[in-house]
């Protein structure tokens, strides 16, 4: 028996991605990231666009690496 998911399932999370503003403070474009930090465009493009639903702590470091960040200056949490 499968279970479907509503589409809006996740939108009750808070959890926001900074990536783009990010990319923009560095001059830098979503492919460059993707060479840089060895992750694929599409799953880039997933976790800045905030329809991601999980993200590995390795993808989380490479992408912290490869931009010089923190974890926190990625990822913040909306407020209740």
């Amino acid at each position: 028996m499968s279970r479907t998911q509503p589409e809006d399932e996740d939108a009750g999370h808070r959890v926001r991605c900074h990536l783009d503003r990010l990319l923009a403070a560095r001059g830098m474009t979503l492919v460059e990231l993707s060479q840089r930090a060895g992750v694929s465009v599409v799953n880039l493009s997933v976790l800045k666009n905030d329809r991601a639903r999980a993200v590995r702590f390795s993808t989380l470091t490479a992408v912290c690496d490869a931009l010089g960040c923190q974890p926190g200056e990625l990822l913040s949490v909306d407020p209740v």
